[in-house]
């Protein structure tokens, strides 16, 4: 028990280092959802606090309401503890989902602007010839999950795609392969087949 508060303190650290300025939503919120994942919180942010159940209702459906209430208010709590003091003031009154839908319409063009960077380093990304292949299809797939975190999921045929196109010359016969033989492969596996080539 004292080594999981532990790295639930540390895991708290890295959203008090950088709390929400106005300037750093997509980190914040990425951090944000890191911490609460590790807590088994993270639902809050996506789901507003059903309703009060009736008297009458099964114990599970209580124990569950009250669980959802204070995993919320500890949620809230550490939303607004990681926040620069203005905005604290702004949302202070808030429950978490609804602070966190605020805040992602306040923010969302720091999204778009972070999805637009991201997009386009993936989409001009090129292997040189005599370069691995390794790290190159490594950073495209860590563009592609930066798409996906961003809410900009690229279809998987698309994404390979885009891996197979960034290719020289020297893998035509691989392409040419894949696109013959309808190569359905997740993007890992796509890696490994790629450096036995």
């Amino acid at each position: 028990m004292a080594n999981n508060n532990t790295n639930n303190l540390a895991l708290r650290s890295i959203l008090n280092k950088d709390k929400l300025n106005g300037t750093n939503f997509v980190d914040w919120q990425r951090n944000l959802s890191i911490v609460l994942r590790m807590d088994e919180k993270e639902y809050v942010l996506e789901k507003p606090i059903p309703p009060a159940p009736p008297a009458n209702a099964p114990k599970a459906v209580k124990d569950a309401y009250e669980k959802h209430v204070k995993d919320d208010n500890q949620v809230s709590c550490v939303m607004l503890a990681t926040m620069i003091t203005e905005l604290q003031k702004q949302h202070e009154d808030m429950k978490a989902h609804a602070m966190i839908v605020a805040l992602r319409q306040l923010y969302q063009g720091q999204s778009k602007h972070e999805r637009f960077l991201v997009s386009k380093a993936l989409f001009s990304c090129k292997l040189s010839s005599g370069n691995p292949v390794r790290p190159h299809v490594l950073k495209m797939i860590g563009y592609i999950t930066n798409l996906e975190k961003l809410e900009f999921s690229l279809h998987k045929e698309l994404a390979t795609d885009l891996i197979l196109q960034s290719l020289p010359e020297l893998y035509k016969g691989f392409v040419m392969n894949c696109m013959m033989h309808d190569l359905d492969k997740p993007l890992p596996e796509l890696l490994k087949i790629l450096q036995t080539t």
